[in-house]
């Protein structure tokens, strides 16, 4: 059984003993105000230089503890202050050592928007992350059928959360076009064995139309990476093991932040 099928079975087993009623969760966060515009604030962000979503992440399956004991209101105010354009917190407790407390946490410490990170299956999953002060939420599409990513895309839009649509290759990218993603993530790291390939996701920002915004996620190891991906169109990245395990997390965002201190021209 591979890493995610794993971890998506935990996942719907929790949410088979989840007896909470949709309804009143989604009345809950429908009551809320508004969110602080995480797509909006990339868009802004990448007119004058790549942006970057710095991630709050305690471990991994594949790389064991890379932080265990860190504080995410440190590393929110760190993240903030070294120029993240928004902050990603893992939340899935079992793989990842994350917790709806660190997001909580990250989301009251900062001005910046906030991504809940984790494997979204139920349409509850959408309202918590409301609910817990998330400003954008992720959609793995192949944690979901085509169904699900249509419904849950719809459901975040109509509680103000930004949905970030992950892809890994070709087919998916598609699927995620298809159900109207304006936001796609395009992961390097393979879900089923975590290895990265570190040119998928300038292989697959050709096939994405330029009024979408594309993200890169995994595989950022440096300054250099940045550069290459931020050439290849991308406007923003997703970074976390490289600030998590980071001696300066806010000299090594700036470094990573100012491959481009200018507008590209198109």
């Amino acid at each position: 059984m591979t890493y995610l099928q794993r971890i998506l079975d935990s996942h719907r087993l929790r949410v088979q003993n989840d007896n909470r009623d949709f309804e009143s969760l989604y009345e809950q966060a429908s009551a809320l105000p508004p969110t602080r515009g995480f797509r909006e604030s990339l868009v802004k962000n990448s007119e004058t230089e790549i942006a970057v979503i710095a991630e709050i992440k305690r471990r991994s399956p594949s790389k064991g503890n890379l932080f265990e004991d860190l504080d995410p209101k440190v590393l929110a105010a760190e993240y903030e202050i070294g120029g993240a354009t928004a902050i990603s917190v893992l939340t899935d407790e079992d793989s990842f050592g994350g917790s709806e407390q660190d997001l909580m946490t990250a989301s009251d410490s900062v001005k910046i928007p906030i991504l809940r990170k984790d494997f979204t299956v139920d349409s509850r999953d959408i309202c918590d992350a409301r609910v817990m002060g998330a400003d954008a939420v992720l959609l793995i599409v192949s944690a979901l059928d085509q169904f699900e990513l249509k419904d849950f895309l719809q459901l975040s839009v109509e509680l103000d959360l930004d949905p970030l649509v992950e892809v890994h290759d070709e087919k998916e990218l598609e699927q995620a076009l298809s159900v109207g993603a304006e936001l796609i993530g395009v992961n390097q790291r393979d879900l089923k064995s975590f290895k990265v390939n570190p040119s998928k996701a300038l292989d697959l920002i050709l096939q994405i139309p330029k009024s979408v915004t594309a993200v890169a996620e995994s595989g950022i190891d440096g300054p250099e990476s940045a550069r290459k991906l931020r050439e290849a169109g991308y406007s923003a990245l997703l970074v976390g093991e490289l600030l998590v395990k980071s001696v300066n997390r806010i000299k090594m965002l700036s470094d990573l932040r100012g491959t481009f201190p200018g507008k590209i021209s198109d």
